[in-house]
């Protein structure tokens, strides 16, 4: 029953709305439910606005509302729509991030990771999108710093900053792993300073002056290396002018040679897979084993056919 017609106390508000008169007191001092009136002995009394107010306050808390920005939408300094789809934004944040931090713990999990890795991961995964790309841009921009505009390096450092704008909402543990080690491989100073002087040389493996055939480098050293033939054996000779013309002078093969050992690198063709990975694509086959049996293979027989 009411203190007076139509008006209650904080303890008959309470059991009417069914919170602790506690959570009520501290919103009315709050500002967000103010007392319609005071009784005689100077108690808060509150009316059927009062209630009202209460269940809006109560709804806009159990929404993940601060006092602040339930008092602006009291106060109609901003609507409850404008409100719900800033808080849709923040939520689908939160939950990308809920995601990608149970990707992470997946990983870990599943892995007899270190305390280093861990924490790495856990790392990676609390970074924005970007920040992401900021590690990658930094290293790109270490590799062609001072490099002609116009040479080939410049094409090849635009695609080598292809992140995704952002990891997918529930990234595969693959993708969570090819992040990590991309993270890794970028900060490696041996491997920047490859990737740098490949970018220095100016001209890419695909670009070589007088070959060799990609497809045929990786069809007969390939064929060669998974057969186990020597590089300096008889048989690799052969192997050799299959994807070398017979014909070709000494100083032409020490110059593919030349090239072959400037871009020919593990590293480099894995940070493409991984980025392959990251960007929900499956990886190339490696074709670095068979260009490195071709490099053995020239180093043995490269002046044969001068």
């Amino acid at each position: 029953m009411s203190t007076n017609a139509g008006l209650f106390t904080i303890g008959q508000l309470a059991e009417r709305c069914g919170l602790p008169a506690r959570t009520i007191r501290f919103w009315s001092d709050a500002g967000l439910v103010p007392p319609a009136g005071r009784s005689a002995g100077g108690y808060r009394l509150y009316d059927a606005g009062s209630v009202a107010r209460l269940e809006l306050v109560r709804t806009l808390r159990e929404l993940g509302l601060g006092l602040d920005v339930v008092e602006a939408v009291l106060s109609r300094s901003v609507t409850v729509s404008e409100v719900a789809s800033a808080h849709v934004a923040a939520l689908d944040a939160e939950i990308r991030t809920l995601r990608l931090r149970r990707a992470v713990l997946s990983t870990v999990a599943e892995r007899a990771n270190t305390i280093e890795e861990t924490l790495l991961m856990h790392k990676l995964a609390q970074m924005s999108a970007r920040e992401r790309q900021q590690i990658i841009d930094d290293f790109v921009q270490y590799v062609v710093a001072g490099v002609d505009p116009d040479a080939p390096a410049m094409g090849i450092a635009d695609s080598m900053r292809r992140l995704p704008a952002d990891l997918p909402d529930d990234p595969a543990p693959e993708q969570v792993d090819a992040w990590i080690e991309l993270g890794e491989l970028v900060a490696d100073e041996d491997f920047r300073r490859r990737v740098r002087a490949m970018a220095v040389a100016g001209r890419g493996a695909d670009e070589l002056e007088y070959g060799p055939d990609h497809h045929a480098v990786v069809e007969h050293a390939g064929e060669a290396l998974a057969e186990g033939v020597a590089p300096g054996s008889a048989q690799a000779r052969t192997v050799l002018d299959r994807i070398v013309a017979p014909d070709t002078t000494a100083a032409q093969r020490a110059r593919i040679l030349e090239q072959l050992e400037t871009f020919v690198d593990a590293r480099v063709e894995r940070y493409w897979q991984l980025l392959a990975i990251v960007n929900g694509h499956p990886p190339q086959p490696a074709a670095v084993p068979s260009f490195e049996w071709l490099i053995d293979a020239l180093r043995a027989h490269g002046g044969d056919r001068a």
